[in-house]
């Protein structure tokens, strides 16, 4: 069956603008429409499968309905620079995927889609129309369906209309409905109507008198009257915006039907696009359609027995099963099972690998230790900033060698070992082949990049090392205490309940506390309360919403408590409990060392560096996380470290003194921001001064840091500049640092870790403010971030040459946590102190707090 597609552009494009964040590629090129705008298309093409398909975009020369009324779309706003800039672009890839693009100048894109459904539908032809012009359902036939997006609970689903769909909901035929907008007019194209008849009036009037003409005549008998009254009055007006909203359908389209033929979009020029764009999710699409034959094939691999691998030069590996794996060394393919399998991994050869440290945990679940790593691409390709964790094989391949995975050929030679090898252990491992020829490709484009970016030292001192103990410390895991956690899951429910009655009681009625929908109803409608924030879909009630409001009602109040029990109830207790191990009784969380744009670690399955720390009951939960017998925590925090970096990379004069000399910085920062003497300082004077000290590291605003000390913005402001008044060094370092960014194109640790600020060159103003913030931000809590990782390769690397028992178990972000043999403890607090205070040189001195406990709250 012939079926074709019609897609708005501009309706599409904007629609994508607008549900995406500001994204650019490293140049500056603005590209969030351009995601968007692909995810809509590859959708709808699963969905609608149509043999025929055009883009149809609206041309910024006048239209007819302009010479008709000059005032048409008058009122119009128009599109942001960013999304002007798109679209070019977007015709340019559609060209490259071998789209047709259209537009006729004098006509809108609803006419040339109401052109060609029609030519389509005399033709047999079944016709999609996708846009977000409600204009185009007076279209609607029953081989004429019209798709209009929507979003609904943050996801985008369609409206669906052909004629008997429109009728059922509307009451009035398709062709009706241009009556019923002629009335109505419509605001967004400056159509006038008739003033005074809105949707409901309008439809109850065609309902009865089926078109404007016949309305006109029965003037008199329209109810209500005003609205026949008003009708008289402005019958031209009507008239006029009938023409109007009418769509053409004889639009000069010099394009036949049949030409649009839908074509295979994965084109060389499609992919060489997307790698500019650095659209890496729609490239991995490439990938999804191609298999088999039709992947990029690599030359003829010679697959060799393991005995001939040069044990001394750097191999590739790709880890099929822990009982198979992959070599590949300077072309040559060597494949290995068993015995073989544990005799490389445990053995000196130098391995390359991509994200090792899931091969690490993986091997040493059958015993096998991984030893010798010498490169892993998806670390080296993180330190580039083109892969992240979550990252496959695959878009390591499109980055670095710019094509799908390769296939490998056998040639006739190689038949029999393959095959006798392959069927052996019952796998082909022959499609594997493009896998490991991709790490060890790659591995010397890496390689280079890092050394003409000087981040050697990063990578093979820092992150390398780090990766196996990483792999250590998700081993060992933490043990868990699962009597407390249920004990401390019933509390919660005892005050969920409470809390629960008392809202009720306040609110008169029962509700579901959980709907925002409801709630913002009981808030705003039944009590009456003002201030409500309105959204797109009704009001707010976020954490903002209901602060406000609880210095208004204490129900509000009550609302923010319980949300706070039954977030511990669901994301911890429940969390928790659900992420112990039933084989070790220990939760083994997985470390993300390929993630954060500073080089900070985080942690998933389940998160560990965000276990409450600001509430009592919060803080609580950490007595869940205990030390096994025989063992004791020891938890080593260091002091202020981002706000001693600062220091350094300023050369403030006062904050130097100040750590030299072990002196309170947030009491000092006070008494110089509220001109008092030292000890006239309050309490109150030095929570402001810290808020301001740690806000100003993040580049932090006047609005925010109002928000976080719970002052007016003018008062939040006058703290900045009186901060930076007596701060003239730092100031002059923020202002080095962005400037250098600008420069440069990216920010970067004392250590030479980068981060690309393509936001700063951004035409839009928030955006080029985040990326001031980040540049400001990132030489201070990247350095932070190396800093620790250096400590922990340190710490690890010391337990392990002692031969002592104690092991690093956990980290979050300033704080390692060893769980320690009880004779052990003395030395595992001097390894502590000697290698976290002396990870780095600097004219500012590094301090560590060190506590102990059975349990993770003792030790803090």
């Amino acid at each position: 069956m012939k079926k074709l597609m019609l897609l708005d552009g501009m309706s599409l494009i904007n629609r994508a603008f607008y549900a995406l964040p500001p994204m650019t590629t490293k140049s500056g090129i603005p590209t969030n429409a351009l995601l968007g705008f692909l995810n809509i298309y590859f959708k709808l093409l699963d969905e609608e499968s149509p043999s025929h398909v055009a883009v149809i975009f609206d041309l910024p020369a006048p239209t007819f309905r302009h010479i008709k009324f000059e005032q048409y779309k008058a009122t119009r706003k128009p599109f942001p620079n960013e999304l002007r800039a798109q679209i070019p672009i977007l015709k340019e890839l559609l060209n490259t995927m071998g789209v047709e693009v259209l537009g006729v100048e004098g006509y809108e894109a609803d006419d040339l889609m109401a052109t060609l459904a029609v030519q389509a539908e005399n033709e047999g032809f079944l016709t999609t129309i996708v846009t977000g012009d409600r204009d185009l359902l007076q279209c609607a036939t029953d081989r004429i369906k019209i798709r209009i997006p929507k979003t609904k609970a943050g996801q985008t689903t369609t409206e669906d209309y052909f004629a008997s769909d429109f009728i059922e909901k509307m009451g009035i035929t398709p062709t009706e409905y241009i009556d019923v907008k002629a009335l109505m007019g419509d605001a967004s194209d400056n159509i006038p109507g008739v003033a005074g008849i809105g949707e409901k009036t309008a439809l109850k009037i065609i309902i009865e008198f089926k078109n404007i003409e016949a309305a006109i005549m029965e003037a008199g008998n329209i109810r209500p009257p005003s609205a026949g009254q008003k009708l008289a009055l402005h019958a031209d007006t009507a008239r006029l915006s009938k023409e109007l909203v009418t769509i053409a359908k004889d639009a000069p389209v010099n394009v036949s039907v049949d030409a649009l033929i839908a074509k295979d979009m994965f084109t060389p020029e499609f992919f060489e696009e997307l790698k500019r764009l650095e659209l890496k999710s729609i490239l991995k699409k490439f990938a999804d359609k191609t298999d088999g034959a039709d992947k990029a094939k690599a030359p003829t691999a010679n697959c060799r027995p393991y005995d001939d691998l040069d044990k001394n030069s750097p191999c590739a590996y790709f880890l099929v099963s822990t009982e198979s794996a992959i070599l590949a060394q300077n072309g040559d393919i060597f494949e290995i099972f068993d015995g073989d399998v544990k005799d490389f991994f445990e053995g000196s050869i130098p391995k390359v690998g991509f994200d090792v440290k899931k091969d690490m945990r993986n091997l040493r679940g059958q015993n096998i230790e991984f030893n010798n790593l010498h490169f892993d691409t998806l670390i080296g390709g993180y330190l580039l900033g083109h892969l992240k964790d979550g990252d496959s094989v695959n878009e390591l391949s499109l980055q670095y060698l710019g094509e799908t995975l390769y296939v490998a050929e056998k040639s006739e030679t190689q038949l029999s070992l393959l095959d006798d090898a392959s069927s052996d252990d019952g796998v082909d491992l022959s499609q594997y082949y493009g896998h490991v020829l991709a790490i060890w490709l790659a591995y010397s484009i890496i390689e280079e990049q890092l050394n003409t970016q000087e981040m050697q030292k990063l990578f093979y001192e820092i992150e390398m090392p780090l990766l196996s103990v990483l792999a250590d410390m998700e081993h060992y895991g933490v043990a868990m205490d699962s009597g407390f956690i249920r004990e401390y899951g019933e509390r919660l429910d005892v005050d969920i309940n409470r809390l629960t009655s008392e809202i009720y009681a306040l609110a008169g009625k029962e509700f579901n506390i959980n709907s925002p929908k409801q709630l913002a109803t009981i808030l705003f409608e039944d009590m009456g309360l003002r201030g409500g924030k309105r959204t797109k879909t009704g009001f707010s009630t976020n954490v903002e919403v209901l602060q406000k409001l609880a210095m208004e009602h204490s129900i509000a109040a009550k609302i923010l408590e319980y949300r706070s029990f039954t977030k511990l109830r669901s994301t911890y207790v429940d969390g928790l409990l659900a992420a112990i191990s039933p084989q070790t009784d220990r939760i083994h969380t997985t470390f993300n060392q390929a993630l954060t744009s500073t080089g900070r670690l985080s942690s998933a399955d389940p998160n560990l560096q965000n276990i409450p720390v600001r509430t009592t009951l919060g803080r609580e939960l950490r007595r869940a996380f205990v030390a096994s017998d025989g063992f004791v925590f020891v938890d080593a925090d260091y002091n202020q470290i981002e706000l001693r970096i600062l220091a350094e990379l300023s050369g403030d004069e006062t904050f130097l003194a100040a750590f030299s000399e072990n002196k309170d910085i947030h009491r000092i920062t006070a008494a110089r921001v509220f001109h008092v003497d030292f000890d006239e300082v309050t309490d109150q004077m030095r929570s402001y001064a810290k808020a301001v000290n740690f806000g100003i590291v993040y580049g932090i605003s006047a609005f925010s840091l109002a928000e976080d000390i719970k002052v007016s913005v003018k008062e939040a402001e006058g703290f900045i500049q009186n901060y930076f008044a007596r701060y003239p060094a730092v100031k002059a370092f923020m202002g080095r640092a962005v400037a250098q960014a600008k420069h440069m194109g990216y920010a970067e640790t004392l250590w030479g870790r980068r981060r690309e600020l393509p936001e700063l060159k951004h035409a839009n103003f928030q955006t080029r403010s985040f990326g001031e913030r980040a540049a400001m931000n990132m030489p201070v809590q990247g350095s932070a971030a190396d800093i620790i990782k250096i400590a922990m390769v340190k710490v690890h690397a010391r337990l392990r040459d002692e031969g002592l028992k104690s092991r690093l178990i956990l980290q979050v972000h300033d704080e390692l946590l060893i769980e320690a043999a009880t004779d052990e403890v003395d030395t595992v607090r001097k390894i502590l102190m000697e290698e976290m205070q002396n990870t780095v040189s600097m004219s500012v001195p590094l301090t560590i707090d060190i506590d102990t406990g059975a349990n993770w709250y003792d030790a803090k």
